[in-house]
């Protein structure tokens, strides 16, 4: 597997908008996506004063991220760990603060391109979809178990998928025959069930129900939900958060918690705002920011990145009490 083709999307954006926060002696920043290790090695060899911690929930992506750095010796710490376990680990590394914190929520390229897997719609493999494949349930059994209007609702939430009612009446009939164990008679399920029109927009038609199931099996949106926060909590005052997201749901989410943290929480009217009221968060990028057209000719996988960035510029006020 060259990893050549593995090119960290919008990596020197990521490393320019973490800068100003890295160049500092013994600043930490934590990768939460280490995939391959693409970017944590670029931000090892970019701030060499820095120390890097890298969480992966998947086992063998940790295995040859570690060969990957490896020579950074001491300056890298890999944990196994799901990002929402970010502030546990920083406790258990007794770093209670941090500078910078880089999420990259694409699938790692590995998970996609390995066919054993069944992340891939273009080949047929098991229905598993689980990034770590000793815990929780697996795409086929949700197809298998979950009840129709639970089905419904997690292809229209997490995969914007409009005929969704079409494709679960068709899986139900079908599970009814026999239980979903490969993805192929997913796929082909799929284009059957599909209106012509549906099926000329936009690439395979199966790539919204699979990203629907993906995102269930391993709870990426509620992870997500208590990552960002979390990461955001544990910035030290001018230290920097970068997220790539890669659809709409992802990027909403970061969008949401990065306003909550850039805006007053003053009631309105205050001539003075008081400093508890004041924004914790700095806006580093206007919306959100786009790979280029260059980018995304040499890397495909670029094309539907979001890139936002956010520095911490004051202290959450009610720090040392109970936060």
């Amino acid at each position: 597997m060259g990893r050549s083709r593995h090119v960290p999307v919008m990596l020197q954006r990521c490393l320019d908008l973490l800068a100003p926060a890295l160049e500092r002696p013994g600043a930490v920043v934590v990768d939460c996506t280490l995939g391959l290790g693409g970017h944590s090695e670029a931000l090892l060899r970019r701030f060499p004063e820095a120390r890097l911690v890298a969480l992966d929930r998947d086992k063998e992506a940790l295995r040859l991220s570690g060969e990957r750095l490896a020579p950074y010796g001491e300056r890298a710490t890999l944990v196994h760990a799901v990002y929402d376990e970010l502030p546990d680990v920083l406790d258990r590394l007794g770093l209670p603060r941090v500078w910078g914190v880089l999420f990259d929520l694409g699938v790692s390229s590995m998970q996609l391109d390995e066919a054993g897997r069944g992340f891939a719609y273009a080949q047929d493999a098991p229905l598993d979809m689980r990034m770590d494949q000793t815990t929780g349930v697996s795409a086929a059994e949700v197809l298998n178990t979950y009840p129709p209007g639970e089905l419904v609702r997690i292809l229209r939430a997490y995969g914007e998928e409009k005929q969704a009612k079409r494709i679960v009446s068709a899986i139900v009939r079908e599970r009814e025959k026999e239980p979903f164990t490969n993805s192929a008679r997913l796929v082909e399920l799929i284009r059957d069930a599909l209106p012509q029109a549906a099926k000329r927009t936009g690439g395979n038609p199966a790539k919204r129900t699979f990203q629907a199931l993906r995102i269930e099996v391993n709870g990426e949106l509620s992870v997500l939900e208590r990552a960002i926060p979390a990461a955001v909590k544990a910035l030290d005052v001018g230290g920097r958060i970068a997220v790539l997201s890669y659809h709409s749901l992802e990027d909403r989410l970061v969008k949401q918690v990065f306003a909550a943290g850039a805006a007053t929480t003053a009631p309105p009217g205050l001539p003075v705002v008081p400093e508890q009221y004041q924004p914790r968060l700095k806006l580093l990028t206007r919306g959100a920011e786009l790979p280029t057209e260059e980018e995304i000719a040499e890397n495909r996988r670029a094309a539907p990145a979001r890139l936002r960035g956010a520095e911490r510029i004051r202290e959450d006020v009610d720090r040392g009490t109970d936060g």
